[in-house]
């Protein structure tokens, strides 16, 4: 399985932020220049770049059409971007405005049957599924919901394979604890997925350092890894996270 550098933005209020934890109350802001960022993804060799609307994800309605217009007419680069998915045509509008992949979140734990229509629909290479997780004291592994409030009643192994069974090709898996922290990925857990979903290509998101981290998550099995925090504050370059 091939291997994807995914290098990520967060963006609220048209800035380019990161939440630590997923917590909109604990923002650091990097800027309000999300489409000169995107640029240079592409200049340095990035194909693929993770694109999150914040402001949708907590309120609903995709705001980034126009900014993921413009990185489609300036660069060659494959956007996989979400934040707010309510429903189909959400997904089918998202796609329309350029984007490569659509990442779904929380739909993906509340209504399965209708995102495993969606892989029907519009195919397994055009959605990511992504499953925010937290290991319970038990070692179980649970899906959080309603901004990470409450527990869903199924666990990540359970809802992960059943995605699998229905053509899942791209899942995103972030550990909580791990999210914004720069603590390192979670290496055990990725290792876990791609054992128990062979053919899936598994991103790992959260905690990445530095390249060690990223030659950890390949080594682990995983089809890719998510950037954030330590491309943005200069902790990791680009060019060497392609060259793992």
């Amino acid at each position: 399985m091939s291997f994807t550098v995914y290098p990520a933005l967060d963006i609220r209020n048209g800035s380019v932020v990161r939440l630590l934890q997923g917590d909109y109350a604990q923002q650091t802001t990097y800027g309000d220049d999300p489409l000169p960022r995107a640029q240079a993804f592409a200049a340095t060799g990035a194909q693929w770049m993770h694109l999150v609307d914040l402001d949708a994800a907590k309120a609903g309605g995709y705001t980034l059409a126009p900014l993921l217009a413009r990185i489609a007419a300036t660069t060659p680069l494959k956007v996989q971007t979400g934040g707010g998915v309510r429903g189909r045509d959400d997904v089918a509008r998202i796609l329309d405005a350029g984007a490569s992949r659509v990442v779904i979140g929380s739909l993906a734990v509340r209504q399965p049957e209708a995102v495993e229509a969606w892989l029907g629909e519009f195919g397994p290479e055009r959605l990511t599924i992504a499953l925010d997780t937290r290991q319970g004291s038990d070692g179980v592994w649970r899906l959080p919901i309603h901004g990470w409030t409450e527990t869903a009643d199924v666990t990540l192994d359970q809802l992960a394979s059943r995605y699998a069974a229905a053509g899942m090709r791209h899942l995103l898996c972030t550990d909580i604890a791990r999210d914004g922290m720069l603590s390192g990925p979670n290496i055990e857990l990725y290792a876990h997925l791609s054992a128990l979903l062979p053919g899936v290509a598994v991103q790992a998101s959260g905690g990445v350092r530095d390249a060690a981290d990223i030659r950890a998550a390949k080594a682990a099995g995983c089809g890719g890894a998510v950037l954030g925090k330590a491309l943005l504050e200069g902790r990791l370059h680009l060019e060497e996270a392609l060259s793992c």
